[in-house]
């Protein structure tokens, strides 16, 4: 097949169509009218010879074909970009939207109330935070960066570690005085424990506790179970039962002494904070001034 700029063209088109999730969200994207986003959208097909986009009346969304497609030239055309902001000698420039799927208790305990400064110092970009339960394809869903606990799955993405936050044990006083303080993790047996739901796999996080390199594995009871930080975090201060957290969300309230930590000397696990990137050589501007962001948060 012979290169021309046509070829091009429609591609960019088509990614719009992606990134917008409509033919009419890209025309506005792209200043055109959305019939003459579709006409190019079969102009590429037919110059392809592959159907790249499944329509229906209701739905469009892209067909094997077309996101086979679209995941080899997604990278090649931010490439294009980057590469004509690097000539244009604006490396630093940070501009244009920016789509970043973020954990929404991060976002809601560290980012929501920053976000005012942040959008001040780029004044031309423009920002869209999408929360999910775990993060997809970043590169077919028309993500720019996620930020995500935990360890990263397998994929084509780049992982940066943001943070390593510890994971405490906590009850709250009323819990406490009510049922009896327990001396070692062993007795947790015996306690109402409050669990939370592993958004990667649909089933609780197993407890574990760390002293140094001892590793201590305890099966607890399953009383509740919670896929919400905030909610788990709101029924420990209650006094529902036992829970396991992250020192980053429940200082605050270790700090006012809502909660109570229970084993000090068993609190060297620790879970991870990382920001993922499609794969590439350098991250877009905006990227990287994303995640310097959401580093002085977490600092």
């Amino acid at each position: 097949m012979a290169f021309d700029g046509r070829l091009l063209s429609g591609v960019s088109v088509l990614t719009a169509v992606v990134e917008g999730g409509s033919f009419v969200q890209a025309a506005e994207i792209l200043g055109l009218s959305a019939s003459g986003v579709s006409r190019a959208v079969a102009r590429l097909e037919a110059r392809m010879g592959v159907r790249l986009l499944d329509r229906t009346t209701r739905s469009m969304q892209l067909s094997d074909e077309g996101r086979r497609f679209y995941e080899q030239v997604g990278p090649m055309l931010a490439n294009i970009e980057e590469a004509a902001t690097l000539a244009s000698g604006a490396a630093s420039a940070v501009r244009g939207r920016l789509r970043v799927d973020i954990d929404p208790f991060f976002a809601q305990l560290l980012l929501t109330e920053r976000m005012a400064s942040f959008l001040a110092r780029y004044p031309e970009l423009s920002l869209e935070l999408v929360t999910r339960e775990h993060v997809g394809d970043l590169i077919a869903d028309g993500i720019d960066v996620a930020i995500r606990f935990g360890e990263p799955w397998r994929s084509s993405a780049i992982a940066r570690k943001l943070l390593a936050t510890r994971v405490l044990t906590v009850a709250s006083p009323g819990y406490l005085r009510r049922y009896g303080r327990p001396k070692h993790p062993s007795e947790l047996s015996r306690h109402t424990c409050i669990l939370f739901r592993d958004p990667a796999t649909g089933r609780p996080f197993a407890w574990e506790f760390h002293k140094g390199r001892k590793i201590l594995p305890v099966t607890t009871p399953v009383r509740l179970v919670l896929s919400d930080v905030g909610s788990m975090l709101s029924a420990c201060v209650a006094g529902v039962g036992v829970a396991q957290v992250l020192a980053l969300s429940a200082q605050p309230l270790l700090d006012r002494r809502q909660l109570v930590e229970l084993f000090p000397e068993w609190r060297d696990e620790t879970f991870p904070l990382y920001a993922l990137y499609p794969s590439r050589h350098q991250p877009a501007a905006k990227v990287r001034a994303f995640i310097d962001f959401a580093l002085e948060a977490v600092r």
